[in-house]
């Protein structure tokens, strides 16, 4: 398939030429092969689709690092509550009552919703994960599916149960899949879930896997402070002793880090998700993002699920956290347009395992891009490009999105989904969840 995007604005997220006016992109099969000033004649290349980029904007496909795809099931359902009483007395409880049917259709309006909102991949971690799989696989998003080796069961006590051997299989019949589109990793919850020997016994697995891990770290201060109750160091001191972060790590929230936390973090090459819209809604707090950026970390952005953010608008967390770093220490220059726009494309790639193929758009990358209708009043006039998306562009203004070279939606039209289904599917696993 060979499609041809004509006389479009690029913003590229490629240092060498970051904004590239009226231009043709080119794309073969799964690749973009060019992109040159409009109307340049390209041998050998004759498009079996045309898109008109006329008053559009091309630039690469968020990347939500940080997800739980089928807590679309609970969105609305648990709100106003502290982490710790929202996460043991509202939500275990309903992710006991959860199926694979239900954690399948809720996966799927999910990928729905992150489509419509220009994010083209993710790094969803959860639980009942072949039925996450089979949910996503067909609907063309680029995943990151974390596995945990632990299932933990609320009813009467906090129980774990050993599924070590269930990620070795998952890991087999997953990564690499479509196209490679897929990739597996471990998901160990937190360093207060799991105990030392599983966090050891996590950290040998992924390496005998060749992987990487998705944890949670350093959410609230609660979880700061009982860590040095019970350990006498950080949890992510915890992960250097453990050897958590001998392998890839997508660190999610990393709000209540301090110096010595930060310069681990630079030297194991941890990626960050910082997720502004969760942490701010249940009062976590303010992860000191441009004190990572400064010292050199990976800062990648995510939504977290949508029973804590009841959102997966990756457009929002973008501006937000360009802006609340400014605010909290007034700062108009800390986090700017462009830095937040790299932390929801090009770093989130590099967080969820992709960075080597996509999050830029050059020849030789895979074609993963979003296409903005900026024929609009709020978008008028663009004048700085990333001010533009950072501070101005809405979710709704993605009228085009395409993964892998495949066009997941055109003029707003899904069409690897069916929305109606979905959304009637998911009603209906929600009710039998909450009743």
């Amino acid at each position: 398939m060979r499609i041809l995007v004509e006389g479009i604005d690029v913003l590229t997220a490629d240092p060498a030429a970051e904004y590239i006016r009226n231009a043709d992109i080119g794309i073969t099969d799964d690749r973009i092969v060019f992109i040159v000033p409009t109307g340049q004649h390209v041998p050998d290349f004759t498009p079996d689709r045309k898109i008109n980029g006329k008053n559009m904007l091309a630039m690469p496909g968020m990347v939500n690092a940080h997800t739980h795809c089928a807590m679309t099931l609970m969105r609305n359902a648990a709100d106003d509550l502290p982490l710790h009483k929202w996460l043991f007395e509202k939500i275990f409880p309903i992710e006991d009552k959860l199926t694979d049917d239900a954690v399948y259709w809720g996966t799927r309006l999910a990928a729905a919703e992150m489509i419509k909102s220009g994010t083209t991949a993710l790094a969803d971690m959860y639980l009942h994960m072949d039925a996450a799989a089979r949910g996503i696989v067909d609907t063309g998003m680029r995943v990151n599916l974390s596995k945990s080796p632990l299932e933990f069961h609320s009813e009467g006590g906090l129980k774990a149960d050993d599924v070590f051997d269930d990620v070795r299989t998952y890991f087999k019949n997953w990564n690499g899949m479509y196209n490679g589109r897929i990739r597996v990793y471990l998901e160990v919850h937190s360093t207060y879930l799991f105990d030392w020997p599983s966090l050891i016994r996590a950290s040998e697995l992924a390496k005998e896997l060749g992987t990487g891990i998705h944890i949670h770290l350093l959410e609230t201060a609660r979880e700061r402070k009982e860590s040095f109750d019970k350990h006498g160091k950080s949890p992510v001191e915890i992960c250097v002793e453990t050897g958590i972060f001998d392998v890839p790590v997508i660190g999610a929230h990393l709000v209540h880090i301090d110096e010595e936390d930060i310069r681990i973090l630079r030297q194991f090459g941890v990626n960050a998700a910082h997720n502004p819209t969760s942490n701010l809604k249940l009062g976590s707090g303010i992860s000191p993002v441009h004190k990572l950026l400064d010292a050199g970390v990976n800062v990648a952005l995510g939504t977290d699920g949508t029973a804590s953010n009841n959102n997966l608008n990756m457009f929002e967390e973008m501006h937000l956290a360009a802006l609340i770093q400014k605010g909290v220490a007034q700062d108009p220059e800390l986090v700017t347009a462009r830095q937040a726009f790299m932390m929801a494309t090009v770093n989130g790639s590099r967080a969820v395992g992709f960075g080597d193929e996509t999050g830029i758009l050059k020849p030789g990358m895979k074609a993963d891009m979003i296409l903005l209708d900026m024929d609009k009043p709020h978008l008028c006039p663009v004048n700085d490009p990333f001010s533009a998306v950072v501070y101005s562009a809405q979710a709704s203004d993605v009228d085009t999105v395409i993964v892998d070279g495949n066009i997941l939606m055109e003029k707003r039209e899904l069409k690897t989904i069916d929305e109606e289904r979905v959304m009637f599917e998911v009603r209906k696993h929600s009710d039998m969840l909450l009743e």
